[in-house]
């Protein structure tokens, strides 16, 4: 295969990408994370392998599952459990192993990379997965033509070329440390079926994982069973999973209690406790963070010094404990705490009102006066007040102005706002601060016209840190991090608050090996039901 864009940053995150996914996932889902799965695994006497597993979904159905531009919360979990890429990370643990792969990438020379096919691999109508396929799934995806959500992800590549039927070379632009994260990002699918059918694929999947999808209905379910000739490291252990999409908050805490389902995501924080008493529950932290952001082009916003005391002026302690009942951690840096490449930042927003007024008064802006944009998800709604209340404190007279996602986001775009307020959280697709950081820092829709940042020097300054970054390694590397998380906290133009933690629900008497994921979504990958 030749590569088809050429090598430059303008290419990373594209328009669609920041816009569609950020609008799917932000209203949903970490670099190591914070939980790492059970070893101690069930026997096959412990597991009922006829069983099937009851699962509720808090988030409505929609999108394509084709795995080159699926986005929506639902579609990507789905897709964890129906696809393989060659090296993918575990939901649980954010580790890269061997999926289609047989092993990990073997190192030729510092730009190319020999991958073997597990053998025997197949796809779930049959055919056995050969290395024609593997090129074809990373053709379409770094294609442009093709419209690819996550070409921006892996454009560090330069070709994917078949050796023989099993065996295919990767070759890169230039050394990259991150090979094995980013791998997974294209999942592998059957040339003939996609070439036959592309429209049809979209919504009746083919994959290599150990779950076929048997149907998907908006507002009711989705089906799964098991895939009998899967042959990897993640054999089903159920005959199959019913993915209940339970939308109303009240409807899955009522299926969770009353035992109609084995698990839910997206645990209301206001019952938490009350569900802990007849299920385990547990709130992981999560990249998932919520951020303002601000219009660099409306004076005085201008002004890092007025961009700083708006996030000195949060009582943040107050907002969490309140508003998110104890459910997140205030930032000290772009990453969480958590996270394996985390660096404490320059600078640290802590709740100092007399900083922020003197800040205001420093940059002219004593008197000031703003319409605070926030979208209406559900948590957002409860911390939104609070964030205002510490405005008004500090002499910021500030109007909240709460709407869907997407008619905010209209009004972000036109470029008529000031400040907003927002969730995200890309760590879904990948968790490297690279990729973390380009989703909202990177030549796209963000930075071009979001925050109208693009064009100053500190954005420059950024871009040649990001690039600097991924072609070096070890210390080097996290050096390189650490001085754009500084930046970043220092300029504070689209900044997180606070990264939030997720709370699930699941029946330990019932799921065997279960562990709730550290992003949106739930995974069933090693999972059985408790024989009776």
């Amino acid at each position: 295969m030749t590569r088809y864009i050429p090598r430059r940053r303008g290419t990373r995150f594209a328009t669609a990408l920041a816009g569609s996914i950020a609008v799917a996932v932000a209203l949903s889902g970490c670099g190591a994370a914070a939980t790492d799965k059970n070893d101690s695994g069930a026997n096959a006497g412990e597991i009922d392998l006829d069983a099937i597993i009851e699962a509720g979904i808090s988030y409505s159905l929609n999108g394509s599952f084709d795995p080159m531009v699926a986005s929506g919360a639902v579609t990507v979990s789905a897709n964890w459990h129906i696809f393989e890429g060659l090296v993918d990370l575990d939901p649980v643990t954010q580790k890269p192993a061997p999926a289609l792969a047989a092993d990990l990438p073997k190192k030729v020379d510092d730009t190319t990379y020999e991958i073997d096919i597990r053998e025997g691999a197949t796809f779930q109508n049959g055919d056995p997965v050969t290395s024609e396929d593997v090129v074809f799934s990373y053709e379409r995806v770094l294609d442009p033509a093709n419209n690819s959500l996550f070409l921006s992800f892996v454009d560090f590549i330069d070709t994917v070329t078949a050796v023989d039927e099993d065996t295919v070379q990767i070759t890169t632009d230039y050394p990259f440390s991150l090979i094995n994260d980013r791998l997974g990002v294209v999942k592998i699918v059957p040339k003939a079926v996609v070439e036959a059918d592309a429209e049809g694929f979209a919504s009746n999947p083919v994959g290599s994982g150990p779950y076929t999808l048997v149907s998907a209905v908006p507002e009711d379910k989705i089906v799964f069973e098991r895939y009998e000739d899967y042959n990897g490291p993640h054999p089903a252990l159920a005959a199959g999973m019913n993915w209940n999409l339970l939308a109303d908050p009240s409807a899955r805490v009522t299926a969770m209690s009353t035992g109609t389902i084995q698990a839910m995501e997206d645990v209301p924080y206001i019952d938490v406790d009350t569900l802990a008493s007849s299920a385990e529950v547990e709130s992981v932290q999560s990249f998932g963070l919520l951020f303002m952001m601000f219009n660099t082009k409306a004076a005085p916003f201008d002004d890092p010094r007025v961009r700083q005391a708006l996030h000195y002026a949060l009582d943040m302690d107050k907002i969490i404990e309140t508003g998110m009942l104890g459910n997140a951690t205030a930032a000290t840096s772009f990453l969480p705490e958590n996270y394996e490449n985390y660096n404490k930042a320059s600078t640290v927003y802590t709740y100092d009102p007399e900083k922020a007024k003197g800040l205001l008064a420093d940059a002219g802006a004593s008197d000031l006066s703003i319409t605070l944009l926030t979208t209406d998800t559900g948590w957002v709604k409860e911390v939104a007040p609070l964030i205002k209340e510490s405005l008004d404190a500090v002499g910021v007279k500030t109007t909240l102005e709460i709407g869907q996602s997407a008619a905010m986001y209209e009004k972000v775009d036109s470029g008529d706002y000031t400040v907003a307020v927002a969730p995200g959280d890309p760590s879904v697709f990948g968790v490297d601060p690279d990729l973390l950081m380009n989703w909202w820092y990177g030549d796209n829709v963000w930075s071009n016209t979001r925050t109208a940042w693009a064009d100053s020097p500190e954005y420059a300054e950024l871009t040649a840190l990001l690039d600097q970054a991924v072609q070096r390694e070890g210390d080097e590397q996290q050096q390189t991090w650490n001085q754009a998380f500084d930046l970043l906290s220092e300029q504070a133009v689209l900044y997180p608050l606070f990264h939030r933690k997720l709370p699930t629900a699941w029946s330990s008497q019932q799921l065997v090996d279960f562990k709730p994921v550290p992003t949106t979504g739930l995974s069933f990958l090693d999972v059985g039901v408790a024989a009776k």
